[in-house]
Order: structure tokens, then C-alpha cells, then sequence
């Protein structure tokens, strides 16, 4: 949770740790440690207040709570909690339904006693509400925190850990006999007579408080056991701690996991939290944890010890492969919420929360990852549409993906200059190229087999037209930075492209097609170039005419998809141009917008749920289905206007916006996945669209670049005023003026 914390929002508060110790038990530590809390130690709640009290820096007391861990001691960890002068969150591992009296009292009095209390599941919070009688405002769920996982290939893993042709059942965690791994053992002997290819793995190590007080006494149990039931083949022990990266690689070449602790009241699991985080397909005994998020086709519940039970639901499973794929897909839906991301979100919201919103929070801007992009790009092009993160070739390719691939990766290659970006641009332009008719026209889409599909035929391709002109152009305008082969190419393409466009009148296509012609006019100036420019300006200011009033100065009567890119294809107009007329449509109708879609420092785009329409501008549009190619071309015109005009409001508003990428939205939710690259593909009223296709992961690309650049600009022009500054002061200080 700290390192999610730290790579979340490093830069708005700092976390330190007070370990627990007890005589018997102390610990070397990676790093200083300021507090240590010893449980055996006289006076030592009642010292650890007081240095908390007289530390001004501390804001929050953060308590992981676990009944063990005070057993002995819950008197004077309650006289602690009533010592601290600082808000203080308790969160509770485990939460126990039908109390007695002596522990439904030590429960109130605890909770009396904190600020905020978290929980991780729903049932642990009503069985607080109503077995403590805390109030339900007091509550906060957030659940146990989920990895964010590659989803590599099942058999690619199988092959690298040496079990291909195995089916893997596997379970994992520190070992005790609450895990009840012998009732998988005696289930084996009926799944083995229908699937003789399974293999059960065990991985961890034996508890170091078990071990410390029995030895080895269960894991040897369980030895026997294999042995007299013949499982020798069919049981494989991984006895050791395993890396993160392992231990998730092993849960994703796993078939079926299975959790039958025998722990009734076990609120959660942080093993069984791993494994959904991976999808594995669950088969668990019902501990609230798993009943909560195993429900409607997520996972199979079996009851504790039953082994004929379990042995009879692997088996349907194993022999199942839809039922699990569609088990896998219903998990990762429900964990997306829960990944360590979003639990840092939680929990940065409470803090603020509790610090009476004295807390600013400041997302931290993640490094910039392509592998999703290579991973799309094929030699032909960009496949249009991902499964989760695999991209499926089936859904073709699309000129408009391309095109704004092209962008994305100019843009990288400007910031970096790396070489390898130069073959991912001749891949885009070659598509581009490929797509181009001799009557100097477009085509959009193209299947698997690279043949152009019913849908060019059936759809207004203006747009897509409109994009490629923007793309070509984008690339002439960094000629001087690629080899001169690909921008004579280039230059070639854009002018049979711009034969027609004069004939679109498709108003985003006419913004695009002012884009393009813009960038290109920087390196190849032209008369030509102006005239177009102002023709399909014109347009756009005679709508603006047309439509604008005194309370709705925009181009249209309706604000619908990529509105962003209007505005700022008049201000390039006014850029090539000078005309003022286009400027100053330009400010008017982005300001505009802005305010229709930036409220309590967060953007919400125009949802694809309901456009908003000027005689309704009044009725509130539909949460949910907010794009982020919407949110992108908002930071692109952002970026635009903040070099025109310098209002640093701008450069707010690009902050703010970009956050929405990082869990800034209605849901507070990520939309960019940093482990994979992906971005997903839109954010709707309750839900993440886990698939993270190209128009979404370019769209955060090119949103994630412009932002580098935009705040790099902002850099040097700091420094630069502040040089002027201290050479102004000290010619001062010299001509004692000061």
C-alpha cells in the first residue's frame, strides 16, 4: 500500500512506518526507523503518544488493526487511542459477526475512540453497523489492494516453468493449518481419475509463528499424506518465498486455485486477493470475502471440508474451458476497482478527507511506456481492438488508429530522437499510403488480409480523411529531424490528399484538415497552404456566426465528440494566418467549452451517453461513456492555447485533465494501466472498459507527450525568468537602487 501510495502521489505527503515488536520477536530493519512500538514494553503506548503529540509534521495515524497483535495489551492500546491528539484511521483485517459482550465492548470502544475506520469488504461494514452499532458514516470500504498484471500467455508461462501439458491446480501462502491443504489432497484421487494431467502446486513457505512453534509438523502431515494416497506425480511443493514477479507468473499459468482455508470469519485473504488479480478461475470455501466477490459466475463456492464437493466442481471446471474464460473475464472486471492504483486513490481521498481538506493531492505522472503501442503494430499496421490487453487481429485495422499513431510516435521521436521510432513511423506512414485512392481519397478500414472492408462503403469517411492530412502533416512539420526519404514521401502523399478537401465540410474533418495544413505550412511554406487554411477557416467562423449568442459561443447547437480540436484548429489558422478574427473565435468558443466541461478541479468530456444541446444546456448530461481520445484532444488544444496566449490557467487545466488518465474522474478509478502500457477504453457510469484498443492507448500517448513537452516548455521559460530576475537584482544591487 506505501509503495502504491508513493507512486500515486509522491509529492503530497510522505508516509512513515512504527513497526510492532515484542521481546521475543524484533527485526533488522531495510531503512531508519524514527518509531518503534514494543508491545512488551512498560509505558510504551503511552511514550508512543506523546511523540506523536509533540511531532507538528505528523497529520494522520494510519493503524493497521489485527486482534493478535494487542491481545495482550488491548487496555493500553486503547489508552493509546484516547492519548492521540491526532485524527487517527483504524483499519480492520478482521471484523467478527455475533460477539460477546466483552469483545462487542472493546470493539466500541475502539471505534469510539478512532476518527475514520476502513474495512475491505461490504460485510465486514454491516457487520460493524449492525453487530457494534457504529455509524455508518464513520466507514470507509476499500478493498484489499489487487496487482496489475501483464496477462501473459498461459502456455508461453507453462512451457518457461517446464509444465506444459499439465492442468495446474495450485494454492499459496504461508502454511498453517488453517489453510486446510489436505482437503484438496484428499479431492485429488477423483479429480486425477477424470483429469490425469493435473498438477496441485503448494507454493510458500511454512509460517514463521507456526514454525517458530511446531516446526515442520503440517507440511510433513501433508507429505504423508501424498504419500499414502499416491499423489507423488500429481503434488509438487514450492518451498520457498517467490518474487512478486514469479508468484504472479505461477498464478497466471494456473488453471484453477484453490482457497479452502477452513477459517470462517476470515474477512480476507490476501492470497485469494492475488490470484483474482491474475484471473484465475476460483474455487473457494465461503469466507465473506469470497462470497462477496465470487457471486454471479466470478468463481465457485464449495462448503468447508467437503472434499467430494470440491473434487466434483474441479472437475466441471477442468472440463469446462469457456466456463473458465468467462469466470476469468467476470474476475478481472471486479478486481479492476480494487487494484493497489485505486486502493492508493481510497485511501488518498480519506486522508484528505480527514485532514479537512487541507491536503493537496498531486497525481504523479507515470514514465512513458510504449510496449502496448509495439505490441498493437504489426508490419502492416495498427490492429484496431484489444481482448483486455491482447490485441485481436480479427478486428482488422483502421486509417484513423494509424493516423493518429503517426502523431503520437513523431511526438515521441521529437522529445527523444530515438532511432527506433523511425521504423514505427514508416510502418504508420506506409499504412497511411496504403489507404490513399487515385481520386486522392481515403479508405478507413481494413481486415486481417489487408483487404478494405463494406464498411468504407456504408460510413462517412471525412473524418478519417480529415485525420491522415493531419498526421502527414504532423510529420512534415519534424522533416528536419527524420531522413529526408520519408519526409519527400510525406510531402508527396499530403498533395494528393489536399486535392479535394476543399469539398469536406464535415466540421471536425475541416479542423483536421486545418491542422495538417498548418504543420506542413511550417516547412513548406506556401501560398496554396494559406489559401486552404482560410477557406475552411471561413466555414468555421460562419457557423460560429451562425450558432453564437450571448450564452453559447460555440460552432454548433449541440457540443457532441472531440469539440477541442474547433477551437484550436482556428487558433493554427490564426498561427499561419494572423487573422485576428480567428483568434478571437478561437479564445471565445475554447473558454467556452472549458467551462462546460472543467467543475471542482476535474474535466468530464461530453459523455456518448448524451450530447449536450443548447436549448437543454440546463438538463445535466448522463455520467459515464467519457472517451479518452475526448479527454487527449482536450490537452492537445490546451497545450496549443497555453503556448499562444501563456494563461497559466491552461497549464492548470492540462494537469487537471491529464489526471482524469490517473483516477481523477467520477469513479476515481485508473484509466491508464502502467503496467502494460494500455490504456482502457472508456470510463462509464459504473464501470472501466478493461480493453485497452489503439484509439485509447494512442489517445493517452499522445495526451502523456504533450503534457512532457508542455511542462518542459514551462521549465525553461521558469529558469529564463528567474535568470532575468537575479541579473535585474543584482545590476540593481550593484547601481544601489536596493
Amino acid at each position: 500500500m506505501i509503495k502504491a501510495l508513493d507512486k500515486k502521489f509522491k509529492c503530497s505527503f510522505k508516509i512513515k512506518i512504527c513497526p510492532l515488536e515484542s521481546i521475543n520477536e524484533q527485526h533488522v530493519y531495510p531503512e531508519p526507523i524514527q518509531y518503534i512500538l514494543n508491545t512488551d514494553h512498560l509505558n510504551a503506548f503511552e511514550n508512543l503518544a506523546a511523540k506523536i503529540n509533540d511531532n507538528t509534521a505528523i497529520q494522520i495515524v494510519l493503524i493497521q488493526h489485527e486482534f493478535g497483535l494487542f491481545r495482550k495489551n488491548e487496555a493500553d492500546f486503547r489508552a493509546f487511542l484516547n492519548a492521540v491528539l491526532k485524527p487517527v484511521i483504524i483499519v480492520f483485517h478482521t471484523i467478527f459477526p455475533n460477539p460477546n459482550e466483552l469483545l462487542k465492548d472493546n470493539v466500541k470502544k475502539i471505534t469510539k475512540s478512532v476518527h475514520s475506520i476502513i474495512v475491505m469488504t461490504s460485510s465486514s461494514a454491516k457487520i460493524l453497523i449492525n453487530d457494534y452499532g457504529v455509524a455508518p458514516e464513520k466507514i470507509t470500504i476499500i478493498s484489499h489492494g489487487t496487482h496489475l498484471v501483464p496477462h501473459s500467455d498461459q502456455a508461453l508461462l507453462k512451457e518457461k516453468y517446464k509444465l506444459t501439458g499439465r492442468n495446474i491446480l495450485s494454492t499459496f501462502g504461508l502454511l498453517g493449518s488453517g489453510k486446510s491443504i489436505e482437503t484438496t489432497l484428499d479431492a485429488l484421487p477423483s479429480i486425477i481419475k477424470v483429469n490425469n494431467d493435473v498438477l496441485f502446486l503448494i507454493i510458500g513457505k511454512t509460517h514463521p509463528s507456526v514454525a517458530k512453534e511446531e516446526g515442520e509438523k503440517y507440511r510433513l502431515m501433508l507429505e504423508a499424506k501424498i504419500g499414502d494416497l499416491k499423489l507423488q506425480n500429481h503434488v509438487q511443493f514450492i518451498n520457498r518465498y517467490l518474487s512478486l514477479s514469479d508468484l504472479l507468473e505461477y498464478l497466471q499459468l494456473t488453471d484453477i486455485y484453490l482457497f479452502t482455508s477452513k477459517i470462517p470469519n476470515q474477512a480476507v485473504s490476501g492470497t485469494f486477493s492475488y490470484a483474482m488479480s491474475c484471473g484465475c478461475p476460483i474455487v473457494s470455501t465461503p469466507i465473506p470475502h469470497a462470497c462477496e466477490v465470487l457471486c454471479g459466475d466470478s468463481g465457485m463456492i464449495v462448503d468447508f471440508g467437503n472434499v467430494q464437493q470440491l473434487g466434483k466442481v474441479v472437475n466441471h471446471l477442468l472440463q469446462d474451458e469457456q466456463l473458465r474464460k468467462k469466470i476469468t473475464a467476470n474476475e478481472l472486471h471486479k478486481t479492476a476497482p480494487t487494484v493497489w492504483e485505486n486502493a492508493a486513490i481510497a485511501h488518498a481521498l480519506l486522508f484528505g478527507k480527514v485532514a479537512e481538506n487541507t491536503l493537496t493531492l498531486h497525481y504523479k505522472i507515470p514514465e512513458i511506456n510504449l510496449n502496448h503501442i509495439k505490441k498493437l503494430t504489426t508490419s502492416f499496421g495498427m490492429i484496431q481492438f484489444s481482448n483486455i490487453n491482447q490485441p485481436d487481429i480479427n478486428s482488422g485495422y483502421t486509417l484513423d488508429d494509424n493516423a493518429r499513431a503517426l502523431v503520437a510516435i513523431c511526438q515521441h521521436y521529437e522529445l527523444t530522437i530515438d532511432e527506433t521510432d523511425l521504423g514505427y513511423i514508416q510502418i504508420y506512414l506506409d499504412f497511411i499510403k496504403y489507404c490513399l485512392q487515385t481520386e486522392g481519397y481515403f479508405l478507413n478500414y481494413v481486415d486481417e488480409h489487408s483487404l478494405f472492408t463494406k464498411q468504407n462503403i456504408t460510413t462517412n469517411l471525412a473524418d478519417s480523411n480529415g485525420r491522415a492530412v493531419w498526421a502527414l502533416g504532423y510529420l512534415i512539420s519534424i522533416s528536419d529531424l527524420i531522413p529526408q526519404d520519408i519526409a519527400k514521401g510525406t510531402k508527396a502523399v499530403i498533395d494528393t490528399a489536399l486535392v479535394n478537401v476543399n469539398k469536406i465540410h464535415s466540421t471536425r474533418a475541416m479542423a483536421f484538415v486545418i491542422k495538417g495544413v498548418y504543420y506542413s505550412n511550417i516547412k513548406n511554406k506556401s501560398d496554396q497552404n494559406l489559401a486552404l487554411i482560410k477557406e475552411l477557416a471561413n466555414r468555421l467562423v460562419q457557423m460560429y456566426r451562425h450558432e453564437s449568442d450571448k450564452e453559447w459561443t460555440w460552432f454548433e447547437s449541440y457540443l457532441t465528440y472531440g469539440n477541442s480540436i474547433l477551437p484550436e484548429a482556428l487558433l493554427c489558422a490564426w498561427l499561419a494566418t494572423g487573422d485576428l478574427v480567428y483568434k478571437e473565435t478561437a479564445k471565445s468558443s475554447f473558454d467556452f467549452l472549458l467551462s462546460k466541461i472543467f467543475k471542482d478541479d476535474r474535466i468530464n468530456v461530453i459523455s456518448n451517453k448524451g450530447w449536450l444541446y443548447k436549448e437543454k444546456e440546463s438538463v445535466s448530461t448522463p455520467i459515464g461513456s467519457e472517451q479518452p481520445i475526448d479527454v487527449a484532444y482536450t490537452i492537445l488544444a490546451l497545450s496549443k492555447f497555453y503556448d499562444a496566449f501563456k494563461e497559466e490557467d491552461y497549464l492548470q487545466k492540462m494537469e487537471i485533465a491529464f489526471s482524469w488518465f490517473l483516477g481523477n474522474n467520477h469513479l476515481t478509478q485508473i484509466i491508464y494501466n502502467p503496467c502494460t502500457g494500455g490504456c482502457y477504453d472508456g470510463l462509464e457510469d459504473t464501470y472501466i472498459n478493461l480493453n485497452q484498443g489503439a484509439e485509447s492507448t494512442v489517445s493517452y500517448l499522445m495526451a502523456r507527450l504533450t503534457v512532457k513537452k508542455a511542462f518542459k516548455k514551462r521549465s525553461k521559460h521558469s529558469k529564463s525568468v528567474k535568470n532575468q530576475m537575479e541579473s535585474y537584482l543584482k545590476m540593481n544591487r550593484k547601481n544601489q537602487f536596493i
